[in-house]
């Protein structure tokens, strides 16, 4: 017969979470406990409830039978319970508890986190750990439960509020192109230094609109190639060459004679912008005020165009 007493909420989140993340090192870390106590809370439950829910090898950690029935059901429970100690916290008063955001790193760094302070004077009671990454994570496995992304997204496991589109535009320092001469047209790009993003497919070849139907299409090579709008950024300050900007990332740069803009009766194709998040987890008070403010925030950054 099951031990009811030992099936305890602090072993079924330990549970699931190592089903979604498939490690028992990283549930750890991710709850800053011992492995060892990740190991105690599994074989409790399981002992608990008198059958094996994972299967342990060496190379992996998967779901038995038994296993994945019982998670589908402890992940209902679990989330009823959190909906419940929100509603509780909240009855009465204002939202509380903590939300974990996902935001690019550049994005999150020069705007969002100016937003969340604003937020967070506004709903003392509500607590965020914001992860500042431009690697796309797996919202469920990690635990999030708000994403803020650029670029087109094809997750249907996952929601999504579209906020608009980013627009873009090709940038230079003064002192770059006082040395190397401004481009006249679309196929002198090929001549120039650009600054690339890796993590951009296609980043090589950009493809410029001009008035009407003008579109061009232009080579766009060169020495540096990066994995982060921040280091992006920095290497436009100190002259590296030429690089396809989000208009947020260097509003500040152009207003202040930093850089200036290549071939200005073009831009570049824009990029959506959405708010990601967990269906499940949008039920929660604070996470929906977190989605809606952020919707808002990002709504008012320069460069980015909302209902595009």
């Amino acid at each position: 017969m099951a031990d009811r007493s030992g099936v305890t909420l602090e072993r079924m989140r330990t549970f699931v979470r190592v089903a979604a993340r498939g490690s028992l090192s990283a549930v750890a870390r991710e709850h800053g406990v011992g492995q060892s106590t990740v190991t105690r809370h599994l074989a409790e439950l399981e002992q608990a409830l008198g059958v094996s829910l994972l299967s342990r090898t060496t190379r992996r950690i998967s779901l038995t039978e038994e296993g994945a029935r019982y998670h589908a059901e402890a992940t209902t429970i679990l989330r009823l319970v959190d909906e419940a100690t929100d509603e509780a916290r909240s009855a009465g008063g204002a939202p509380a508890g903590r939300v974990r955001l996902s935001c690019t790193a550049a994005l999150g760094v020069l705007h969002v986190v100016k937003g969340l302070s604003a937020l967070q004077d506004r709903h003392p009671r509500i607590a965020i750990d914001l992860g500042l990454s431009d690697v796309r994570i797996d919202l469920v496995r990690e635990a999030v439960d708000v994403a803020v992304r650029l670029g087109p997204l094809n997750d249907s496991s996952l929601q999504l509020k579209r906020i608009g589109v980013s627009r873009r535009i090709l940038v230079a320092s003064r002192g770059y192109l006082a040395d190397h001469g401004h481009p006249r047209d679309a196929n002198d790009l090929a001549r120039h230094q650009a600054i690339r993003m890796s993590n951009v497919a296609g980043s090589d070849r950009l493809t410029l609109r001009g008035a009407g139907t003008d579109v061009r299409s232009a080579s766009f090579t060169g020495r540096l190639t990066v994995d982060h709008g921040l280091a992006a950024r920095e290497a436009l300050i100190v002259g590296c060459g030429i690089a396809a900007a989000h208009l947020w990332l260097v509003d500040d740069l152009l207003a202040s004679g930093v850089v200036e803009r290549v071939l200005p009766d073009f831009e570049l194709e824009p990029v959506p912008v959405s708010v990601l998040f967990v269906p499940a987890r949008a039920r929660i008070a604070r996470v929906r005020l977190v989605i809606d403010a952020l919707a808002v925030l990002i709504g008012q950054i320069p460069g980015i165009d909302q209902g595009a």
